[in-house]
């Protein structure tokens, strides 16, 4: 790390300890050649995951849709909540896993859907007429005759 002062590329840590609530690291530097200090703050870096919606407008990667998706299919079913959030962790975790920049909305969906039909079969039926924008009862049929299925 370079001296904001001298410009000298010798500089030693004296002190490292956590901040922003352990989100980054802040550190206490002291140059070799000028003696002088100064603070340094290090941060991961955080790419940023940006979803292709149907229209192929483009958004920002958020959470919170996902938990208002699942949390909804999951009302007024025996299913607790550290259950509903270890599966949007879960879903959040694969979708992370798959390092993309990019991510259909699609492929998101099929992930949840999956998740969902691990956890609860109403809760996969409920999600699935939902995002498969069933039109009718015979598609809404077809569904729960698959999952009966297996």
């Amino acid at each position: 790390m370079k001296c904001p002062f001298c410009n000298e590329e010798n500089t030693r840590v004296i002190d490292s300890r956590p901040a922003d609530d352990n989100c980054s690291i802040r550190r206490r530097r002291q140059c070799d050649k000028c003696k002088k200090r100064f603070t340094t703050y290090e941060k991961i870096e955080v790419i940023p995951l940006v979803v292709i919606k149907k229209d192929m407008n483009r958004e920002p990667y958020n959470r919170s849709k996902i938990e208002a998706g699942v949390f909804s299919s999951c009302h007024k079913r025996p299913i607790s909540v550290d259950s509903i959030t270890a599966v949007v962790d879960d879903i959040e975790t694969t979708i992370f896993n798959m390092d993309k920049s990019e991510i259909n909305s699609n492929l998101i969906g099929e992930i949840v859907m999956d998740k969902l039909k691990e956890l609860d079969p109403v809760a996969y039926v409920r999600f699935a007429s939902i995002y498969r924008e069933f039109k009718d009862a015979n598609t809404f049929m077809d569904e729960l005759k698959k999952i009966l299925a297996n």
